[in-house]
């Protein structure tokens, strides 16, 4: 991979996991309701389970969904209806509950659910299509990219949820955040819909 490609890799990497998402509102959510440390399972999930993702699209996944093109809507279809499912629940989470039965997402439940979030897949599409030329030197380069620059951004996102703990102090304020973070999530999936 030549020094300007890696540049733009590195670039498009700290945009696509800055942004909000999916992953970046559960993050915020977690750590909103059970603070940073918590929440660290969850954020290594996240980017392991990517980088993981990168390197199996790079892999061969990207051409099993080419040659199926029904499995690409099957999988977005079930995407959107889980995350659909995420913020139903993440809308109806009662301040009561927040910190005695929330249950952050396990490091295997948030590397698994990579692989129904569809900006993880675009993601993961995009920058193998883009980036690689079908070496798996590329390949890994592109995965430890991603690896390395979504590190700080979900640890950004959960401390900037901790914050929030400080804010969160009445049942009227945490059912505004939770309905905040409900339709962002739904809002996030609208570029894939």
């Amino acid at each position: 991979m030549e020094f300007q490609h890696l540049g733009a890799l590195a670039l498009f990497a700290f945009v696509s996991t800055m942004t909000p998402g999916p992953n970046n509102i559960m993050l915020m959510s977690s750590g909103a309701k059970v603070g940073f440390v918590r929440t660290i399972p969850h954020m290594l999930g996240v980017s392991l389970g990517f980088a993981l993702m990168v390197v199996l699209v790079g892999a061969g996944l990207m051409g099993v969904l080419a040659a199926m093109p029904q499995s690409q809507t099957l999988l977005k279809c079930l995407s959107l209806a889980y995350l659909c499912y995420l913020a139903l629940k993440i809308a109806n989470s009662d301040h009561s509950k927040q910190e005695t039965e929330f249950q952050p997402m396990t490091f295997m439940a948030a590397a698994g659910f990579q692989w129904v979030n569809p900006k993880g897949w675009s993601m993961a599409l995009t920058a193998v299509t883009l980036y690689s030329h079908g070496h798996w030197q590329e390949v890994g380069i592109i995965a430890g990219v991603f690896l390395i620059l979504n590190l700080p951004s979900v640890s950004l996102w959960a401390a900037a949820g901790t914050q929030l703990q400080r804010w969160l102090t009445t049942s009227r304020r945490v059912k505004g955040f939770n309905l905040t973070m409900a339709g962002s999530l739904l809002l996030s999936m609208l570029p894939m819909v």
